[in-house]
């Protein structure tokens, strides 16, 4: 039986309709900037003049929009969020799916031991994230080289920006499965994903309004802020905290999928 061949058929259709909602956000949104271009100066007087907490928390400080990576980075933002949601969709229902359509006993009486069931099932999501990551680095330059009119980059920025997807993703993969695994059954999963992202992001715009780092260094939001990357092309020592976190989500989930009890079909 192969646990991963099937598991990928499952998430073909979540992951096309994910690639083609990135597009989309990239090309429609990328095609404004023509327009905030020509009006560089009044937008970022306009922006100088808004309260700086409201520009904080939407991690609009020290952003000049009428540059090609500064309005890249803005749009980026939306495009974390939306990873963010899928990766995490794909950790809480990794493998609580079997558990909510009561199949999981069918699941674990074949001959095959958990560590595998996990390690094929893990390396689907991971596939199908890698597959969205691909397909955003295809259409990130895409769109940059259709609106750039002439405009001048730097690759290394963008290149490092695009990079921090990987990990990005992995961070809410790995949390959103550990979570899962706690927690006694997950009957459904996009409250759970959505109560992670929303959160992390929250966490991270109160902390930048409050100008003092505290909690919010744990936020992902924070670690791979596309601001900081495309200003300074490189990347926030704070991505060790998200390494870490990887790391040890990984391990206990497949510490605590060996033991778990799993509910049978009454």
């Amino acid at each position: 039986m192969n646990i991963y061949k099937q598991e990928l058929q499952m998430s073909y259709r979540s992951v096309l309709i994910w690639c083609i909602s990135l597009i989309l956000i990239l090309f429609i949104v990328m095609s404004l900037f023509s327009g905030f271009a020509a009006d560089a100066e009044l937008l970022n007087e306009t922006l100088a003049g808004m309260p700086q907490e409201l520009l904080a928390a939407f991690n609009m400080t020290d952003i000049d929009m009428a540059s090609l990576l500064g309005f890249f980075s803005f749009i980026f933002l939306f495009v974390q969020i939306c990873l963010a949601i899928q990766a995490a969709n794909y950790g809480f229902s990794l493998v609580s799916m079997e558990e909510t359509d009561l199949t999981a006993d069918f699941l674990l009486a074949k001959p095959v031991s958990r560590n595998k069931i996990m390690t094929s099932k893990l390396l689907s999501a991971l596939t199908g994230l890698a597959i969205t990551n691909i397909v955003v680095w295809l259409a990130s330059f895409l769109v940059i080289n259709i609106y750039r009119e002439g405009r001048e980059y730097d690759v290394q920025a963008l290149v490092l920006l695009l990079l921090s997807m990987a990990l990005f993703q992995l961070f809410f993969l790995s949390v959103g499965m550990v979570i899962s695994l706690l927690v006694k059954r997950v009957r459904s999963v996009t409250p759970y994903s959505m109560a992670l992202v929303f959160g992390m992001y929250v966490l991270n715009a109160f902390g930048n309004m409050l100008g003092e780092e505290t909690i919010e260094i744990i936020s992902p939001f924070r670690q791979f802020d596309p601001n900081y990357i495309t200003a300074n092309a490189a990347y926030d020592p704070l991505i060790l905290l998200s390494v870490g976190i990887i790391i040890v989500s990984i391990i206990g989930s497949y510490m605590l999928y060996a033991r778990r009890n799993i509910p049978a079909p009454v």
